[in-house]
């Protein structure tokens, strides 16, 4: 697999020629970026806008405004020099990395030159997955050959958007701690008028060329070196283990496995950075059977984000796939950087193929993890059945609590972080210095897993994990995956031999949790101020609760409630004054007659979009009850909105 660097790489940039003198250019430019950078948002999760010249968020045009140009200098400016800072005695060198946008390009050229100014050594692969270029950092970081990476992505925003994240060595972005100081930094360079002249200078500068080119050269090398380093990684994590030796005994099950009980997988790449990674080889040197479709890298041909009607495509073609050959079972969608892949399967009991919810995706991966940690005797107990260490999963705050049982199940311990990928990994590193394990982690609301010692979602992953889950199966004298998870549940009754996804998925406690991406999950408001508006909504929701008290109990058991707020890592329950949750997550959770909880309400604003959000999480199957509390806590929402913003 190589890069493949577009003729017309870099050549979106022209040097600034314009007539006027430099005092009036920089004014011109202080206000267009000022202007521009109000658009745009800024987060542990990425830097994000829609960076596409004519300003609309599905365009497919590769060039960016001045004003564009000029933060991408100064972002890469900026971190360039926060690593020299911190290793002022070495050089830094810096990955660099897009997904297949259209804009990506653009924006890496940009931050290339900054770099370069700064003195730095460029380590370019062209299109790269999230999750490859984060292994290959860690990889030739520990080898002290870099000092960390710039990734420019905007996920599963849509196209015309774009953005830009950084991290260091240790196989993920920085943390929102970490994030924070840069950020209001950042904000003043924009505001300084030297600043905004530096960035015009050094994209104009000659003297870059040459050295800018040679970056470009070298890209097919580093592209090919991450791939080595992403495969390397993603065998350890998937098995556990650095050892090769029991790598290789994993993968030999699975092999073994798959000649009596061959598995085809359908992987629609929809144009993503995916198409330039391992995914199609190392499932098919597995020995699984592999198709695919939208495998040219930027042909991005539906919906980026993976959920409802982006997964149709690939749900129509395996149903194909599968009346040709029954193995098919399988298809995964990423998103346009590759970190997350929501899947759809071959249903047994519906004789249909259907598309997963994020929240099942999630759940059944942390059943299949959970119960590898016990096949693999890393995870014991004793005659009582407790846990004989300290075991964690850290999930995110509208993760459903169908994580919490099957949690329960294995006596491990469940915490939860606000929304923000960079949050959970963080709280899962706190939780193993106070001595857990913690190999299963991420954000049920978004689907996929982040597998320890990764630190990002990766679709690789989390097929491994369910693959696991269908193919390590009962031998004499040991139980499989899902014997272990059927032992443990006391679902013993369920003792089929031969079982398919759809029969684990009927195993697995039984919530209705609304999607992420439900128009009906997504509001506009106008409130700026969230600490305000939760405030404003306190009031609504007590009065509210005590108008419905006596029909939420008679009609679905809750009894009482507790308000907790989640900022970063910190997680604060039986809260009394909702506003001190400001823009983190605040959950409703309530509870039945017997202090049981049973069900959430939860919002929050967006870190990555200029949209609020809100969900229900109801345990049981009947979806009434999750549309009650979803459509009651829309209208508390909205109503606080207009409250708030009137006084």
């Amino acid at each position: 697999m190589t890069a493949v660097i577009p003729p017309e790489w870099g050549k979106s940039l022209p040097p600034d020629t314009t007539e006027v003198g430099m005092e009036e250019n920089l004014t011109n430019r202080i206000v267009e970026v000022q202007e521009t950078i109000q658009r745009c948002i800024l987060s542990a999760s990425g830097w994000r806008g829609v960076f596409a010249l004519d300003g609309n968020e599905e365009s497919r045009v590769p060039h960016i405004s001045r004003a564009y140009q000029i933060i991408s200098y100064l972002a890469g400016d900026l971190f360039a020099e926060h690593l020299q800072k911190e290793q002022p005695e070495t050089p830094v060198t810096v990955v660099v990395g897009v997904d297949t946008r259209p804009t990506g390009p653009a924006i890496a050229s940009c931050i290339i030159r900054a770099l370069l100014q700064r003195g730095c050594r460029v380590r370019y692969t062209h299109i790269i997955a999230a999750p490859e270029i984060m292994a290959y950092s860690r990889i030739a970081g520990e080898k002290k050959e870099v000092s960390g990476f710039i990734y420019v992505s905007a996920s599963h925003n849509p196209i015309g958007h774009n953005g830009i994240k950084f991290g260091r060595t240790d196989g993920g972005v920085l943390s929102a701690t970490e994030m924070a100081p840069l950020i209001a930094e950042f904000r003043g360079r924009l505001e300084a008028p030297e600043y905004i002249e530096k960035a015009i200078q050094g994209l104009a500068d000659p003297s870059l060329h040459g050295r800018f080119l040679a970056v470009l050269s070298e890209s097919t090398k580093y592209k090919e070196e991450a791939l080595a380093a992403y495969e390397v990684f993603t065998r350890h994590v998937i098995s556990g283990t650095e050892d090769s030796h029991q790598q290789q005994k994993l993968f030999a099950i699975l092999r073994e496995t798959l000649t009596t009980t061959p598995v085809g997988i359908l992987i629609d790449f929809n144009g993503s950075a995916r198409t330039c990674s391992i995914d199609r080889a190392f499932l098919e040197n597995l020995g699984c059977r592999v198709t695919v479709m939208n495998e040219k890298p930027g042909a991005i041909a539906h919906r980026i984000v993976p959920e409802g009607e982006s997964l149709e495509p690939c749900r129509i073609k395996l149903e194909e796939l599968h009346a040709e050959d029954p193995a098919y079972i399988i298809g995964y969608v990423p998103d346009c950087d590759g970190d997350r892949g929501n899947l759809v399967i071959w249903d047994d009991q519906m004789q249909q193929a259907r598309s997963l919810e994020a929240q099942e995706v999630f759940s059944l991966c942390c059943l299949a993890e959970l119960s590898y940690l016990v096949w693999s005797g890393e995870l014991q107990y004793d005659n009582k059945g407790n846990a004989q260490k300290k075991v964690a999963v850290a999930i995110n705050d509208p993760t459903s609590m169908r994580i919490d049982r099957i949690a329960r199940v294995f006596d491990v311990s469940v915490f939860r972080a606000e929304v923000g990928e960079a949050n959970v990994v963080s709280l899962a590193r706190q939780l193993r210095e106070k001595g857990y394990v913690v190999r299963f982690l991420g954000e049920g609301a978004a689907g996929g897993n982040i597998t320890y010692p990764a630190a990002v979602r990766d679709p690789i992953n989390t097929l491994a994990a369910i693959l696991k889950l269908l193919l390590i199966r009962k031998t004499e004298g040991r139980s499989g995956l899902f014997d272990i998870w059927k032992e443990l549940s006391e679902q013993q009754d369920n003792t089929a031999e031969t079982y398919s996804l759809s029969h684990i998925l009927a195993t697995i406690p039984s919530f209705v949790t609304t999607s992420a991406y439900n128009p009906e999950a997504i509001l506009r408001i106008k409130t700026q101020d969230h600490s305000r508006l939760k405030a404003t909504y306190q009031k609504i929701f007590n009065k509210e609760w005590e108008e419905r008290r006596s029909e939420l109990a008679q009609r679905y058991g809750i009894v009482s409630w507790e308000a907790i707020a989640y900022n970063g890592t910190e997680e604060r329950r039986n809260l009394s004054r909702f506003e001190e949750a400001g823009r983190g997550g605040l959950k409703i959770l309530f509870k039945n007659q017997e202090g049981k909880e049973i069900a959430f309400i939860w919002m929050r604003g967006s870190g990555t979009e200029p949209v609020f959000r809100i969900m229900a999480d109801t345990e049981g199957k009947d979806p009434r009850m999750e549309r009650d509390l979803l459509f009651w806590q829309r209208k508390m929402v909205e109503e606080a909105d207009v409250l708030a913003g009137s006084t």
